[in-house]
């Protein structure tokens, strides 16, 4: 029986082809790759790659709607916002700038940053639950649009969790050695799917992306350490947009109930939030045989501040340990894990050997979270 192969270029240029079963570093070797380099000096048929980012980027659209700009919309105020929420301002899209469009810049700098081409790329997922359109995936357009022919392309949809969970499926391939570049982007449009006249929920959201050009750890002391998620469908009625799906199709009436929009029950969210995340932490950590206090910078989704406050808070987490940046941007979902990384690591945040434990939260219940070492 002949066994499985692919094509794949080899280190010295050209394609050859590369029997399936060879992965990790047996599949570096036949690539011409040093283990060395790529697997940590370590040797073995068993042994796995460290994935690490080798490159961040972020997406903002330029329009800032204020608070006080709200105030003119709905029934509230910026004390009442800031209070509840820690938001004074969020972007909103351009007219005509759609998801894949965000995307599209937040991968760019990303891949600027890692000294990637888009060419090069095996591999894209995008985590989203606005994407352009229902089908296709909103993945496939953005690699239409970067020109990144050699990549495969497809969706998550984890909400706000989307981004760590792309990121855990990237790690995979790249600790298998069947892929060497894997661009992960978080991208929400979401001013486009909240009811504007719905104060509990047009005041939280916004619009932007971020992404991560995810590769084999040159050192192996560094890298994401590992992954944990976690989902919990029985209560997936207190996030959710109820209308346009298959139980209930677009229809005159699902307009006209707002139910193409989002609706929430943000005590109950937060009640789920502030138990299950501090035990994802604690998960990861002991995992990998470490405490709390090893931890040098928490990256979290942020769709409250209250939230991540009283997670930290629970953790015995000092919040000067959390790159904050809620205020500027409100809850952008999928978005916010990335755009947090990519500023803290362009400010000079994050140093070599730091450890960054990250976790995020969203609509399923969805949630998880990871330790890298930076």
């Amino acid at each position: 029986m002949v066994a499985p192969t692919f094509f794949e270029q080899s280190a010295w240029g050209g394609w050859q082809i590369v029997p399936f079963w060879l992965t990790g570093c047996l599949y570096q070797q036949c690539l011409g790759l040093p283990l060395e380099l790529h697997c940590g000096g370590k040797r073995g048929l068993g042994f796995l790659l460290h994935s690490h980012l080798l490159g961040t980027g972020a997406y903002c659209p330029k329009r800032i709607l204020t608070n006080q700009d709200l105030e003119t919309l709905v029934d509230t105020t910026d004390a009442w916002i800031v209070a509840r929420t820690g938001i004074k301002e969020r972007r909103i899209a351009a007219e005509g700038e759609v998801t894949s469009d965000m995307a599209v810049v937040a991968a760019r700098h990303a891949l600027a940053m890692a000294s990637t081409r888009a060419e090069d790329l095996d591999m894209i997922i995008v985590a989203t639950v606005s994407a352009d359109m229902p089908l296709p995936s909103c993945a496939v357009i953005v690699q239409a649009k970067l020109g990144a022919a050699r990549a495969f392309a497809f969706d998550v949809s984890a909400a706000c969790a989307g981004s760590l969970y792309a990121l855990s499926i990237a790690d995979q391939f790249i600790k298998t050695g069947k892929a060497q570049r894997v661009l992960v982007i978080g991208a929400e449009l979401l001013s486009r799917l909240v009811d504007w006249s719905d104060r509990n929920t047009c005041v939280l959201f916004g619009d932007a992306a971020g992404a991560m050009v995810v590769g084999p750890a040159r050192d192996p002391g560094r890298g994401l350490l590992s992954t944990h998620l976690h989902s919990d469908g029985t209560v997936a009625g207190i996030l959710s947009i109820p209308g346009g799906g298959s139980q209930h199709p677009q229809s005159a009436e699902v307009l006209a109930k707002n139910m193409d929009k989002i609706a929430m029950s943000g005590r109950e969210i937060y009640k789920f939030a502030v138990r299950v995340l501090p035990q994802a932490i604690l998960e990861a950590l002991a995992a990998n045989g470490l405490a709390i206090g090893d931890i040098d910078h928490i990256v979290s989704h942020q769709a409250n501040a209250r939230i991540v406050e009283s997670v930290l808070g629970r953790l015995g987490v000092p919040i000067e340990k959390c790159w904050l940046n809620l205020e500027r941007y409100g809850n952008t979902s999928s978005a916010s894990l990335p755009i947090s990384l990519d500023e803290a690591n362009r400010a000079g945040r994050l140093q070599p050997g730091d450890l960054i434990a990250m976790m995020a939260i969203g609509a399923g219940m969805a949630w998880g979270s990871a330790l890298m070492r930076w």
